[in-house]
């Protein structure tokens, strides 16, 4: 049985009448919005939701993994796993034909829904293995987009990811290719305090999944083993960043990040997480101890001979008039830089780049800036740039600030100063003209630390993509660059950006109005869209520091200690009480979970030591809620209203009756609750703005 949505395929032949796994009321809602919208329309309803489902499966961010392939028009692509369709339209705006495999009808259909102009796609709804012996053997990509690690549920064998691969191996045209997208067991983000992608727990990868569980991810090492293992022998692994979910940049062996580069990673937009360190700085580490590939936080795999892309990095996350992506490929044996318009608006801004090439080639000749060649073609398609080999001025002013040697970090400055300022009265000027884009190539013999070197080197400009036909001031875009250099890393803000302000005769309302317009800048450049990070803050999950309340588990900070008490029948004693040193779990949220003997009458539980607000969130005994009230709970504080009370006193308790509650052999209470400390002045008023004790 087949059904046709627009323009899109659906064959039921293999469908079993029912699906089998279902996120919920959050498909009939996606199904519902693509129903009823445009894709154009996604952003705006992402945002207005804020839900990590509908950012999850409508974002077109997540077409990044797929995007810088390159593909020839004729392509036959298999996508397994296709879901929601977060990628099959980019599939088929590259290929000549896509091939989808889903199990879920109600995905398929959410899918059809929102790529129903496209007519080369082909859904097969249904289980994998009784569609996969139908596959034709003449596909030039089978892709794994978030599916390989489910490879247990999809092949009921033993080794079932070497037999998944062996198999698809098979239905592959000579040369053809597997593209395999994944997280890594071992990626960063977890040792940092992020749980893993789809159980849900702290750690769980990185204790080998201890805990069981139907999903498994993999190091590179064992990926690359389960490869050779299937006869998949040549293949290229590169590195997504952050992730493959919503991938910003893409990484190669032969173009690994440089320090400096991983500055955007807190992306927990589906659940809370833990911050344990700072990942940028560990990941700088890393890079320099030549790590990257064991910690990356993805991978994304090529099998096949390499392909001519080495790194690519998206500017997306945009206004759509400016979304471009930037690549770094090995043409007929040269590299070469290219960036590409990703939407049709964005020719116009690719052309401007020819234009600003030409501008600031003219306003800065003579002053030992130079500006990389640029040439557009296909009236703005893309645009394709000189590589310069070199070291960024970033990272040489980093090196002279983690010394502290400021005579030459400000010897350098000034020689930024000089080579930038010179034709500012000219209707032209680099509004991004940062330490990161600007290139030193030293001669083969000099070294980063030859301060004189670096200055009697060439400079580059490599990005203008900010350029401007109007006059502006150098000391703006001076103080401009350094304002983003501090931003960028904790580590800068040992540089004083008021005395750096002061050394280039800027007032400070000159400086405060400076960064004004980075703010409306910025703005300028997202336009309406909500950037990612501004989403991750949307839909609300938390960041927490432990390093912030660690000294919660300490037992010298008296006043933030949980204490509980059990009274058998004659009282409560210091000898029949414990300190319960595991309760916090942030920074203001205790969690208890304890077991309670039969023989306990009352269990009192001291939240703290110190006046607060305690607001019990959830309370339950043997797995059933205790109702709030006089009946089961006594408290020496006020009740403000839904489980929230004050205690005017350094000894809070809450005393819980559980010889009334459902008491068996073996007992267990779980209660969360949020606990603010006050000054004694402020719990006082606000008990006594309570009418009744409770």
């Amino acid at each position: 049985m087949r059904e046709k949505i627009g323009k899109i395929t659906l064959d039921y032949k293999h469908y079993p009448g029912e699906d089998f796994y279902c996120d919920g009321d959050v498909e009939d809602e996606l199904l519902e919005i693509v129903k009823s919208h445009s894709e154009e329309e996604f952003w705006k309803i992402i945002e207005e939701q804020a839900k990590w489902p509908v950012l999850y499966h409508l974002s077109p961010l997540r077409e990044n993994i797929v995007d810088w392939i390159p593909m020839e028009k004729d392509a036959k692509v298999l996508e397994i796993g296709s879901g929601c369709g977060a990628i099959t339209g980019k599939l088929a705006q590259k290929a000549g034909s896509v091939t989808c495999i889903e199990l879920s009808k109600k995905r398929s259909l959410i899918n059809a829904y929102r790529h129903q102009d496209c007519d080369n796609v082909t859904i097969h709804v249904g289980n994998f293995q009784d569609i996969e012996p139908e596959l034709p053997g003449d596909f030039d990509f089978i892709c794994f987009i978030g599916v390989f690690e489910y490879g247990q549920s999809y092949i009921g064998s033993e080794n079932p990811y070497v037999d998944w691969l062996r198999m698809m191996h098979g239905h592959l045209k000579e040369g053809g290719r597997i593209v395999i997208a994944i997280e890594n067991k071992l990626g960063l983000k977890y040792f940092a305090g992020c749980m893993e992608d789809h159980l849900g727990t702290y750690f769980s990868g990185i204790e080998d999944y201890a805990e069981g569980g139907g999903v498994r991810t993999f190091v590179r090492g064992r990926l690359e083993q389960m490869l050779v293992e299937s006869g998949l022998r040549e293949y290229s692994f590169y590195y997504p960043y952050p992730d493959y979910k919503f991938m910003s940049a893409v990484y190669s062996d032969e173009r690994l990040p440089k320090p400096g580069e991983l500055y955007d990673n807190l992306r927990n937009f589906d659940r809370d997480r833990m911050l344990l360190f700072d990942e940028k700085r560990a990941f700088d580490g890393i890079i320099k101890d030549g790590l990257f590939p064991v910690f990356s936080n993805s991978y994304a795999v090529v099998t096949g001979p390499e392909i001519e892309i080495k790194y690519a990095k998206y500017s997306n996350d945009r206004a759509q008039e400016y979304a471009i992506r930037t690549e770094l490929g090995i043409i007929e044996g040269r590299p070469v830089i290219r960036k590409w318009a990703l939407s049709q608006a964005a020719k116009e801004h690719i052309r401007e780049m020819g234009k600003a090439c030409v501008d600031l080639t003219k306003r800065y000749e003579g002053s030992g800036l130079e500006i990389n060649k640029c040439h557009i073609f296909q009236d703005g398609a893309w645009a394709e740039c000189e590589y310069i080999p070199g070291v960024t001025l970033e990272e040489i002013m980093d090196f002279f600030l983690e010394k502290e040697d400021w005579n030459s970090f400000y010897g350098l400055f000034d020689e930024y100063m000089k080579r930038t300022a010179r034709g500012e009265e000219l209707p032209v000027a680099d509004y991004d003209l940062i330490f990161a884009n600007i290139l030193v190539s030293l001669p083969e013999e000099a070294t980063i630390e030859d301060v004189e070197a670096v200055k009697a080197s060439p400079w580059t400009v490599i990005d203008y993509e900010w350029t401007f036909g109007k006059a502006m001031g150098a000391k703006e875009i001076a103080y401009r660059a350094l304002y983003c250099y501090v931003l960028e890393d904790e580590k800068r803000k040992k540089l004083d950006l008021a005395q750096m302000a002061r050394r280039l005769g800027m007032t400070e309302k000159e400086a405060e109005d400076c960064v004004s317009r980075e703010m409306d800048f910025q703005k300028f450049v997202t336009g309406s869209h909500k950037a990612l990070g501004e989403m991750r803050e949307a839909i609300g999950n938390k960041v927490m520091e432990p390093e912030q309340w660690l000294h919660k588990f300490d037992g010298s900070v008296q006043e933030e200690r949980v204490q509980v008490y059990m009274d058998r029948g004659h009282g409560y004693s210091e000898e029949d009480s414990l300190f319960v040193k595991d309760a916090y779990a942030g920074e203001n949220r205790v969690m208890l979970s304890l077991e309670v003997e039969r023989d306990v009458k009352i269990l009192r539980i001291d939240p703290a030591m110190d006046y607060c607000i305690v607001k019990i969130e959830k309370l339950m005994f043997n797995g059933i809620p205790v109702e709030d009230g006089r009946k089961n709970i006594a408290v020496n504080g006020k009740r403000l209203g839904n489980g929230s009370y004050v205690f005017a006193t350094k000894d809070p308790n809450i005393n819980i009756k559980v010889d009334r509650l459902n008491m068996g052999e073996k007992n267990r209470l779980e209660m969360e609750m949020e606990i603010i400390r006050l000054t004694e002045g402020i719990a006082v008023d606000m008990a006594g703005a309570v009418k009744k004790w409770f």
